[in-house]
């Protein structure tokens, strides 16, 4: 099949690359214009993470079908650092107050010094009576609040321009002001908050790419000695972003996307394509190298059906395997980690697809150049750097010297690595996880600084921290009410009211932090509190202990599977029964260990002024199931290039030793260019601002670093060198069965 595809390949390159060109360009253009529905940053949603069926579900989707006010979103504007009662001409406040307040669509603007009425006061009557001007000063008397309600929009889209020009009206009166200091002025809506999120992914997503790429390139000029061979494989990344995002814009119509799962699908799918690419072209450059290829004598067809059949086998290998590791996130019930899940198959698809048609076809179209010497390697002072970074040829050099120092002593090794990796862990004893909300910007955005603290400065204003939606009378609901009341951390009730039909209530308790540990035990008691009627329990803090459960729940069926799968395959490319088995429980190490590492920095807020991030006390949930998820397929992709060549040489009847080293020797430079490569992919991206993408940059950064450097190079040979012949072991059926359907080159 895969020699196939390259005579197919070999036959008609420019038409498979101008198929490529006319499909990215198609899939780009299909993701950032859309159709109909808007593009895919405008369909990706933001939020906390839900749980279909589950408690805090009910609440949540009761609470949106049945707002408190049937009036549009509202605009909210603090002013820091002046009273109300010292508001002068020098700062125009009611003469703004009284333009915005003539707005169409708006029903009153409310501010500490009265209420001025819109056009559309008449229709909504009423609508701000249990709200008094007092309540809008701070606790303090150093900020207070001027709001503008509005009748129902159009769409989110109109309510987003409306406020988007009220803005531009108050920057201009703040800027017109002769006053000699003026206050800090910050403005909030729901729809102001969304278009920060996505206007946020946007702009990391273009730095961490800008940041990312261009790099990238220049380390792979130096992996193989010249930009030709360096440029394809990141062809082949950027077709497969094209892709990817195209993916991802399908899946935003059966689920609701989350937006930063946009930038974490995207990251994974350029690191999945440059390290399929490094290796496609790593073999085709090594197989022209051998068979002499020159302007007289064209191996191209012949050294690309033998890199398809050796290293484009490899790639689909590993790709099978990511797309099982990620594949596993489909077996939890949160549609967030679903979604992440399916979409990351389509980019792994899309990567494999780019791997091993369009890179081999512009090997093809580059032809004997690769041959050649590039022009860099005759400059004198890069000479001698690209003989030891870019040759293809030798048998003999760095990383088999280091097989043979790891095969001196390999007790010691594997004691030493083993110890190590076990103390980066140990933070994960103490682990802390989260879902957070507005917390994920960055601390310097204008609708989170209004958000911190707002309880605690308006507590008037403030919402019950713990929403109760129930099936019963308020009398009913009022009694259990009463002795949730007595419980430690609940301060007050909102009393019970009529519904739809339901009772609804809520809660404020002593913790303004929901996602902290102290707020998950008040909802646990409150949760095993009798009540004679259905009741359900809503806010962050249950829709977190919601979250967690379905990820605890889902765990053991999503690790089944991968174990069970990749274990498998694993066998069917090796024909060993110990080799999975060693990859497993080596694989889990290295991922403790990442997991350790980022818990140390995110949870315990080490390192927060050099990675610019302030810690929220913990991880967010669903970033733990990517890094394992994205993890444990980036350390398969390692895997499987090194047993793969590793096999090669056993089958052609080497030593186990001597297989080993001569195996790290030929995938050594691969991986540890791809790894070079992809961890400056992620922390490109996690050079922006948005926390849950640093997060998973991070992480996966470090889990690459880890297991293309501890794990690779010094832990796989050692125990390989542990297990000698017993490597390749199988009962004799399971041989007989491996000789019949076994995987190999």
């Amino acid at each position: 099949m895969f020699a196939s595809l390259a005579g197919l390949v070999a036959r008609r390159p420019r038409v498979m690359l101008l198929i490529w060109i006319i499909a990215a360009l198609g899939m780009y253009s299909l993701a950032t214009v859309g159709v109909g529905g808007g593009n895919l940053f405008e369909r990706a949603s933001t939020g906390l993470p839900t749980v279909q069926g589950a408690d805090s579900t009910t609440v949540y989707e009761f609470r949106l079908a049945h707002p408190a006010e049937t009036t549009g979103p509202m605009l909210t504007v603090e002013f820091t650092g002046m009273s109300p009662d010292d508001a002068s001409s020098a700062v125009p406040l009611r003469p703004l107050a009284e333009e915005i307040a003539a707005r169409p669509g708006v029903i009153a603007v409310m501010w500490p010094q009265g209420v001025v009425p819109g056009p559309e006061a008449a229709a909504a009557a009423g609508a701000n009576a249990t709200v008094t001007p007092d309540v809008l000063v701070s606790a303090d008397g150093d900020a207070f609040l001027m709001t503008v309600s509005y009748t129902p929009f159009a769409d989110e889209g109109a309510a987003l321009s409306e406020h988007e020009q009220v803005v531009g009206l108050i920057d201009a009166a703040m800027s017109a002001s002769t006053a000699s200091t003026l206050p800090k002025v910050r403005v909030f809506s729901n729809p102001l908050l969304y278009n920060d999120f996505s206007t946020q992914i946007e702009r990391d997503l273009l730095v961490g790419e800008a940041v990312a790429l261009p790099i990238a390139l220049l380390v792979m000029v130096f992996v193989f000695g010249g930009f030709l061979a360096a440029s394809a494989p990141l062809i082949g990344a950027f077709a497969s972003i094209a892709g990817g995002l195209a993916v991802l814009f399908g899946f935003s119509y059966p689920i609701a996307l989350d937006q930063s799962a946009i930038n974490v699908v995207t990251v994974l799918g350029i690191g999945l394509s440059i390290d399929y690419g490094l290796l496609i072209v790593s073999r085709f450059r090594e197989e022209i190298a051998r068979l002499g290829d020159s302007n007289t004598h064209d191996v191209r067809a012949q050294a690309l059906a033998i890199t398809l059949s050796t290293a484009g086998r490899t790639v689909a290998f590993s790709a099978v395997t990511v797309a099982i590791s990620v594949g596993g996130m489909l077996v939890f019930s949160a549609e967030l980690i679903r979604g992440i899940g399916g979409a990351a198959l389509g980019v792994v698809l899309m990567a494999l697809l780019s791997a091993l048609t369009l890179v081999p076809a512009v090997l093809y179209l580059y032809g004997h150049r690769l041959a050649k010497r590039s022009f860099i390697d005759r400059v004198p002072g890069v000479r001698n750097l690209l003989r030891r970074t870019a040759d293809v040829s030798s048998e003999e050099g760095f990383f088999s010297r280091l097989a043979v120092m790891v095969q001196r002593r390999p007790w010691t090794i594997v004691g030493a690595v083993t110890a190590v990796l076990l103390v980066f862990a140990s933070p994960i004893l103490d682990i802390a996880v989260r879902n957070s909300d507005y917390q994920l910007l960055p601390v310097s955005n204008e609708r989170r600084q209004l958000l911190d603290g707002f309880d605690a400065r308006y507590p008037s204003l403030a919402s019950p921290q713990i929403e109760v939606l129930a099936e019963a009378t308020p009398p009913e609901l009022d009694t259990w009410l009463a002795d949730a009341l007595t419980i430690d951390g609940v301060t007050r009730v909102a009393p019970a009211q009529s519904t739809d039909g339901m009772a609804t209530a809520g809660l404020f308790t002593a913790y303004p932090d929901q996602a902290g540990p102290d707020a998950g035990a008040l909802l646990r008691q409150l949760r095993e509190l009798d009540a004679p009627f259905p009741l359900y329990l809503g806010g962050q803090a249950a829709i977190q202990a919601d979250f967690v459960h379905s990820l605890g729940a889902g765990a053991p069926w999503a690790l089944g599977l991968v174990v069970l799968a990749t274990f498998v395959l694993l066998f069917l490319m090796t024909g060993s029964l110990l080799v999975p088995l060693k990859t497993l429980v080596i694989n889990a190490l290295s991922l403790g260990a990442t997991l350790g590492i980022v818990s140390w920095i995110f949870a315990d807020g080490h390192l927060q002024g050099l990675l610019q991030f302030t810690t929220t006390g913990g991880i967010e949930t669903y970033v733990l199931v990517m890094i394992v998820a994205f993890g444990f397929g980036l350390a398969m992709d390692y895997e499987v290039f090194l047993l793969a060549r590793i096999k090669e040489h056993v089958d052609a009847g080497e030593s186990n030793n001597e297989s080993v080293r001569r195996g790290l020797q030929r995938s050594g430079r691969i991986i540890t260019s791809a790894a070079t490569v992809i961890v400056l992919v992620f922390v490109g991206f996690a050079s922006g601002q948005l926390l849950v993408i640093k997060e998973v940059g991070i992480g996966l950064a470090v889990a690459v670093i880890l297991d293309a450097t501890l794990v690779r190079m010094l832990l796989v040979p050692a125990t390989m060198t542990l297990l000698g012949d017993w490597n390749w072991w199988a009962p004799p059926a399971l041989r007989r069965l491996y000789d019949r359907r076994g995987i190999s080159h």
